[in-house]
């Protein structure tokens, strides 16, 4: 019985990354619409660049790895350089900054 209860478990939580990671968009595909969405939950993945912190500001880079494109994000959830992930968010636009993701959840 344990073992079932275990194979639903891991079954669900796979279903569940790989819908959420086929969902996301790439760090260009999300500048390409950038207009549209600006103030709309998004998910997007890309590889961790940069991480910063400075005080109570932090953030971190996403870039594609196709295009190389890149995006802030701004996040208390820094993640390690090299990182793929899927950022789960709201898409800002900042006069000065530009286009950032306000991360809402920590996904992967």
């Amino acid at each position: 019985m344990k073992k079932v209860v275990m194979f639903l478990i891991m079954f669900i939580l796979l279903s569940s990354l790989i819908f959420i990671s086929g969902c996301a968009m790439q760090v260009s595909e999300l500048q390409n619409k950038a207009k549209s969405l600006v103030g709309e939950k998004v998910f997007v993945q890309g590889i961790i660049k940069n991480s910063v912190k400075i005080g109570h500001l932090s953030g971190l880079t996403l870039e594609d790895p196709k295009t190389h494109e890149t995006i802030f994000i701004s996040t208390k959830n820094l993640r390690e350089e090299g990182q793929k992930v899927v950022i789960k968010g709201t898409l800002m636009k900042e006069l000065l900054i530009g286009y950032y993701i306000l991360e809402t959840q920590k996904t992967f």
